[in-house]
Formats: structure tokens, sequence, C-alpha cells
């Protein structure tokens, strides 16, 4: 705001100046009345009305010939003069007539002085000394202001001229008391987090209680989580209840394209917390400048490894840093630097995962408290829907439900937007409805044989929801309900994530035949070979043992091996692809079989989701127990494996 107001000024300053100098030459410019008769007495200018006619300056010598001018005075150089002649026609009567000349002539001077004609010559009134001067120092003044304009303009953009010596100094947004608005009270979710967090606060506004007994603050503390839990959320809460001043940056403020900018920057931003210790510097994103420092092979880059190497001294260094705490904030820790993260340093990490179930009741809660919700509308069955959603999903999930109520025009937000908001959160914008009847019934077809597998092989999540309604690129969609309170995946249940994702072809095939299968199941038979090689490779589910094949494609770090290498043969490579085929083909078998058994209970839910277009969970689940039982001794069941011997 300062810097808007003094542009302005210096715009109006020589606006000024132009008004204040014509308002000097209007004021002195004034005309006075014509004494009558007066040479010596008559005014200096010549009036602009007083003449009440004109005449031409050939009449004008006719009448000094013919002896009827009296007087004659000469204004503006010679241009003009006021004339008292005699007119005979208005019996002798004297008259004042304007007349304009070509110029003060020695002809017409010696006419007059001939015919003994009284006459003066008014030179024309000099401007103010003062007021000259400011007349040639317009221009000047002018020039000196626009440049001055200008130099000031380009100081302050990046990169201008003023911005040479800004170089080294940090970018830290600087408060005495940030009022972020946020407490710990508007932060759900993250209950252990919060808890680690709240012992800083309390270190710094009553520190005694921990040195009382020896105990010391960690000096810094690193928050780690996916995108969207609500790491810059949590140092918004620290801020806002702490009381402390607070420096606040991305990683990203400290690197410039200059070798040593970023250090400068680094030790600029603890000199100035220094001065204000106690105090809590945050910096987001700190990978962008804590990343790990290469070996020296294949080039790297110096100037992000300088600007770390100082962090790393001015956090534990020679000197300390006593009274400041570090909070940084970041979803890679697995690229930062181990001298960054060792005790010192970074003493404490705090992860900051994806809530739980109660975890996210507690965020719609608090997102929840400025939306207008239908009183039938249940938090917990929202949370129960949303597995997996960060703090920020959750935020945009009821943001998009509100906004659906906005475009219905509903007074509140039901259930129905919510769910409507579920889907479009998880699979895009809902499409155009198929208008295709063969294309449909296939589409149905193929939902409801992943629904099916999902519901009738018992190590699998139970089915949430099939639609047939277009959604992002996804014609239909069939969703699970994962269990998040199991840490463990089994065997049987990568084997029966693996059936219900063949289910769909599986389906294809039994109904429509394998000459007519299509190419939807290209995303199902993709994640089936993550799965079946996972299991060979990395968890030992095959019958090549318990044996890990994966190569490690670590990069080059700073204390790490120079080469990577590769234990595997090429014959190792051709069973590893026997295995995972043996064990895709098994499931395959299996599923196509289940669903043969079942055909007719598929064929009445597609009619029936053909009809209504989408059918939930429970919905499912009692047209399936309609028409099927699963046996008691699970024949189809997933734990049985088929695969044959590798060699």
């Amino acid at each position: 705001m300062n810097q808007r107001w003094r542009l302005i000024a210096l715009w109006l300053l020589p606006l000024a100046v132009v008004a204040f100098l014509g308002w000097q030459l209007l004021s002195s410019g004034g005309a006075s009345r014509l004494s009558p008769g007066g040479a010596r007495n008559a005014p200096t200018e010549a009036p602009r009305n007083a003449a009440v006619a004109r005449m031409s300056y050939g009449r004008f010598l006719d009448y000094v010939d013919a002896g009827r001018v009296t007087s004659v005075d000469i204004f503006d150089g010679g241009r003009s003069a006021v004339i008292e002649a005699v007119d005979p026609d208005l019996d002798n009567r004297v008259q004042r007539l304007r007349v304009d000349l070509p110029g003060v002539a020695p002809e017409l001077v010696n006419k007059l002085k001939d015919q003994g004609i009284s006459f003066d010559i008014h030179p024309p009134k000099a401007a103010p000394p003062a007021l000259g001067l400011l007349g040639n120092l317009l221009f000047p003044l002018l020039l000196i202001g626009s440049l001055i304009f200008l130099a000031r303009r380009s100081n302050g953009m990046p990169g201008g001229p003023g911005q040479a010596m800004q170089f080294g100094k940090t970018k830290a947004r600087f408060a005495m008391e940030a009022e972020t608005g946020v407490k710990f009270d508007d932060v759900a979710g993250v209950e252990e987090a919060k808890e680690d967090l709240q012992e800083v606060v309390t270190f710094l506004k009553t520190p005694e209680r921990f040195t009382s007994v020896g105990a010391k603050i960690p000096k810094g503390v690193l928050l780690v989580g996916p995108p969207g839990t609500g790491k810059t959320l949590l140092a918004k809460a620290i801020a806002g209840e702490a009381g402390v001043p607070f420096f606040s940056l991305s990683g990203s403020e400290f690197v410039e394209m200059f070798v040593g900018v970023g250090a400068s920057r680094v030790r600029d931003l603890f000199k100035r917390a220094k001065e204000n210790s106690p105090c809590i510097i945050f910096i987001d994103e700190i990978d962008a400048v804590g990343r790990q420092r290469g070996a020296g092979v294949g080039g790297g880059n110096d100037e992000r490894e300088q600007t770390l190497n100082q962090l790393l001294t001015e956090m534990d260094g020679f000197e300390g840093n006593s009274g400041i705490i570090i909070i940084a904030a970041t979803n890679r820790a697995d690229v930062l630097d181990s001298a960054l993260l060792r005790p010192g340093r970074f003493d404490r990490q705090v992860q900051v995962d994806v809530p739980d179930i109660k975890g996210r009741i507690s965020v719609l809660k608090v997102h929840a408290r400025n939306k207008k919700l239908a009183p039938d509308v249940s938090l917990e069955a929202v949370a129960r829907r949303t597995p997996g959603f960060s703090g920020a999903d959750l935020a945009n999930l009821l943001n998009e439900a509100a906004i659906l109520t906005a475009r219905r025009r509903k007074e509140a937000t039901t259930l129905s937007e919510i769910d409507d908001a579920v889907d479009r959160v998880i699979a895009g914008m809902e499409g155009k409805p198929l208008t295709d009847g063969r294309s449909k019934r296939l589409i149905a077809y193929h939902e409801v044989g992943h629904a099916l597998v999902g519901t009738l092989v018992k190590a699998h999540d139970p089915v949430q929801k099939v639609t047939l309604i277009p959604r992002g690129q996804a014609q239909g969609l069939t969703w699970f309900s994962p269990d998040e309170e199991q840490m463990l995946v089994s065997r049987a249940q990568l084997r029966a994530r693996i059936m219900g994702a063949l289910g769909g072809r599986a389906a294809e095939a039994v109904v429509f035949g394998y000459a007519e299968v299509t190419t939807g199941a290209g995303g199902d038979i993709q994640q089936v070979a993550s799965i079946a090689r996972q299991m060979v490779t990395r968890f030992g589910m095959s019958d090549l043992g318990q044996v890990s094949f994966e190569a490690g494609n670590q990069e080059v770090f700073l204390g790490r091996d120079l080469m990577t290498r590769n234990d595997g043969s090429d014959r190792l490579a051709s069973k590893i692809d026997d295995a995972v085929r043996a064990i895709v083909q098994s499931c395959y078998s299996e599923t196509v079989a289940l669903v043969a058994e079942h055909r007719a209970c598929m064929d009445r839910v597609v009619e029936l989701l053909i009809e209504k277009e989408s059918l939930d969970g429970d919905q499912f689940r009692a047209i399936v127990a309609e028409f099927a039982t699963i046996p008691e001794k699970e024949r189809f069941s997933p734990v049985l494996d088929k695969e044959s011997t590798l060699s």
C-alpha cells in the first residue's frame, strides 16, 4: 500500500507544478480598461471587448488622410490598435474603434506624426522573473520525475537493479505473533501428531517445565506424510497456539541460479531468528533443498548442496541455535539427506498419515461446521464410504456436495448429493448415459462379473456399489470396501483380489464367448499382473521359495554403493515369468468356473442393473443370497492352489 501511494505522489507532483504555472499565467493575463484618450495613462494591454465596432486597416488609413482620427493606441506589438475617430455621418461624434494592424511600420508612425495625431505604443506586459524561471524548469522537472519513477519501479521488480543487493536476504515471511486463525481444535484426524507438536508449544510457553527435569526439546521436527494430510495446517496451528515470532517459507525459496545465494539466505534467516528467539522457523517442502547430496558422479547441483551444507551448519554446528525450533514438512522423506535427519537436527519425525474412520469422522465434523446438512445425513456413514481419503479430500468432498446442493436448488445437503460427490471425487465427472443396448448389456455383465466374484469369494473385500453411469474414462464402475483394521494382507486375499479383477473378463467369456471379449479388461489385467509378480518376486508366495528377486534400482548417493547389482540370471527370469503366469491362469480358471456356476444369478442382477443403473452393496448381496449359497467347504476358495510345479 505504501508503494502505491509513493507512485501516486510521483505522478501528482509534476501535475501540480503544471497546474500552478497555468494558474499564474491566467491570473497575470487579466486585461484592464483603456483610459479615455490617454496616451500615457492608457492600459498596457488591449481590452478584448472595450471597442464595440471594428475598422479595416485601409479605411483607417483613409480616416488618417482625411484628418478624422484624433488619437491612436497601439497594442500587442503593433498587431492591433484602438482609435478615436470623428464620424461626419453621426454629427461629428467621436467613436472608439478597433483596428487590426499588420505591425508597427515606420511609414504609419511618420504618417501619424505628419497629421499631428496623438498616438502611443504599449509594450506587452512582461512575466514575473520567478514564473519565467519555473517555466524554463518545467520540462527538466518532468524529465527528472519520469526517470525517478522508472528507476524506482525497476528496482522493485524481480531481477531489477535494486534487487542486486537483496539476493542474499531471506524471503521468509515474518510475524511477531502469527494470527493464522487456526488452532489445534481446528485440526482433526491426526491426534498423535497433535500430541507431539503440543509439546513444542508447551516448551515455548513454559520452558522451565522441561528444563527443571533436564529435558531438552527437539531442535527440529519433521512432518512426514502423503499430500493433503494436513502438514501445513498443523504448522499454522502451531503458529496460532505458540504466540512467539514465526518465520515461514518454502524450501524452493533458498535456491537460486547463482552459487552461494541460497547459503547466504540461510545465514540471514538464522541471524534474524536468533535476534527474535525463542521463535519457530517453518520450512515447507524441505525436500527441495534437503535432497541427498550426490557422490560427484554425473554432476550435481552445487547451489542446492551448498545451501544444504549451510542449513546443516546452522541447525547444529559450532555455534548452535538455542531457542530456535525448526519445523519442516515433506512427503518425500526417503530422498532427504541422512545428515539432515540425524539427532541434533531433526530429532523427531512426526508421521501425518491418512486418517482412519474415527479420524475421518472428526475431519468431517470440522469441515461440516459451515455446511447445511440434512438431518438424516450421517457423517459416520460418509466416513465408512471414504476409506483412504485424506483431510484435503474430505474437505473437497463436502465442498462438491455443497456445490451440487446449490445447483439443484436445495436448502440443505442430503445423502444423494454426498453420494454423487463421492463418485465424482473418486472416478470423475458423470458422463452421458449409454444409449446402445448391446454395449450397455456387455458393460453390465462385465461389472456384475467383478461384483459377483468379489461377493462369492470369502477372502475378498465386500462390494460397495455397482453402477453403469459413466464417469471419467470408465463406462461402468464397481467399488469394494477394504477393511481398514487389517494391517497385513494374506496370500488368500491377494489371490481373491486377482480373481475379483478377472471377474469382468470371465463374465464376458462365459456369456458372449471368448471371441467377443473386449478391451474393457485392459486395466484389470495390468492390475492382476502387478499383484502376481509381487507375490513371486517380493513376498515369496510361489514355488520358487521364500526369496526376493527384486533388483535394487537405487540412485547413486553419498554413502551408498556406487554400482547396483542384479543377481538374477536369464533362467531365473524365465522361471519368474512362468510362476506369474501359473498364478494368473489358476485364478482365471477358478473365476470362469465360479461365474459359469452362478450364471442365473448373474443374469438376474444384470437385468436389475440395466433397469436401475446403480446398485449399492446391500442390494447386490441380497440378490446374490436369493440365487446362490457359498458351499461350506468353499469349493472355490482361493486358498487351494492349482499351480503346476516348476522345474
